[in-house]
């Protein structure tokens, strides 16, 4: 069972950055008719969504929150001891993109880095590596960057993902003070279901070749895409949410010893309005303690816990705060976290444009 404790480390700072690119889903309809789009767009809750222009990478949305991170929270190179960077499109299949990332943010060569592949539970799991690495007494801060480029995964001519995934990048600031108190972290996983969200080519085991990379029309409904595209059984997923994840957050906070009203804001993933609402109907949570961006920023994937917090909760964490992260997704995998926060300084969130891409 891995339920993790850890005690006086949390989260010190946050900065995200989004591409300025935003595209509302109401127009986004050369592939569909618009009244199909619009009840597509009723039923998900999403507005609108930031796409990454051509050449604009997640090494680059992290490397502008990181940068701007740094530089507000005075942060001394010499003092970041590891970056962990998390993504499952990261900028090359290699060098890993955190090595990179070292280098241009000008981190010392003693820095710890590394990649962690994983969706939309990806941020509690790197949360939990971060919190694992600052009980180093030797550790002064740990930099946790997440970004993703979904809207390259999926096929424009797939209404059942295309209105669904947008982009973004983030960089939280881990460190040690004894104020944090205690942190509590529960990390799932089930491969039996890694057929619900996949993407079946264009890996080692099944190489890209011209027919992967092929338009097919994949079912009855004519949804088209290439086997180089993500696919995703809405249904199967959302039972899958609703079984599992109301079970783990109440498990947590059991583990925890905590009611849910202890908890100031419960920061789930940003799947789609439809079942995040569920979950916190199904959980009876006050609504306002359950932060929504989806409808601005849609489905960013392992991004959206710390950009909704970035963007819902920005002025709300300079007093101490206890949190309830929750992720689940592509795998299957899913993880909760509750800790707190004690003035953390959340950046204004950076709109990037083409001409700000890294050095």
């Amino acid at each position: 069972m891995a339920k993790l404790i850890f005690e006086g480390i949390g989260l010190k700072a946050l900065a995200a950055a989004v591409p300025a690119n935003t595209i509302n889903n109401l127009e986004y309809t050369q592939h569909f008719e618009a009244d199909d789009v619009a009840q597509i767009v009723e039923k998900t809750g999403i507005l609108q969504r930031r796409f990454a222009p051509e050449g604009m990478t997640s090494g680059d949305l992290c490397y502008a929150a990181a940068k701007r991170l740094i530089e507000e929270n005075n942060v001394k190179p010499e003092d970041i001891d590891a970056i962990i960077f998390v993504s499952q499109t990261p900028d090359y299949r290699m060098p890993a993109t955190s090595v990179i990332l070292q280098h241009k943010l000008g981190l010392s060569k003693n820095t710890l880095a590394f990649d962690l592949n994983l969706g939309c539970s990806a941020f509690v799991y790197g949360l939990s590596v971060a919190f694992s690495y600052m009980q180093q007494p030797n550790f002064k801060n740990v930099l946790l960057l997440d970004g993703e480029t979904r809207s390259r995964v999926y096929h424009p001519k797939d209404r059942k993902t295309a209105f669904l995934f947008g982009d973004g990048g983030v960089a939280a600031l881990i460190g040690r003070d004894s104020s944090f108190g205690k942190s509590y972290f529960s990390l799932n996983s089930d491969g039996s279901r890694e057929g619900l969200i996949k993407m079946d080519a264009g890996g080692y085991r099944n190489p890209s070749t011209p027919e992967t990379l092929k338009e097919k029309v994949v079912d009855e409904h004519g949804n088209i895409r290439t086997d180089e595209h993500g696919y995703m059984n809405g249904a199967d997923v959302f039972n899958f949410a609703i079984r599992e994840i109301p079970r783990d957050i109440k498990d947590t906070l059991e583990f925890a010893g905590m009611e849910k009203e202890a908890i100031d804001y419960f920061v789930m993933h940003q799947a789609n309005v439809y079942m995040n609402s569920y979950l916190a109907k199904k959980l009876k949570l006050d609504p306002g303690k359950v932060p929504i961006n989806l409808d601005r920023f849609g489905n960013t994937s392992s991004v959206s816990i710390p950009l909704a917090i970035a963007t819902e909760l920005k002025d709300k964490l300079k007093d101490p705060k206890r949190l309830l992260l929750c992720g689940f997704g592509v795998g299957m995998s899913w993880a909760t976290a509750i800790t707190s926060t004690k003035n953390c300084k959340v950046s204004d969130l950076i709109e990037l444009d083409a001409a700000l891409e890294t050095e």
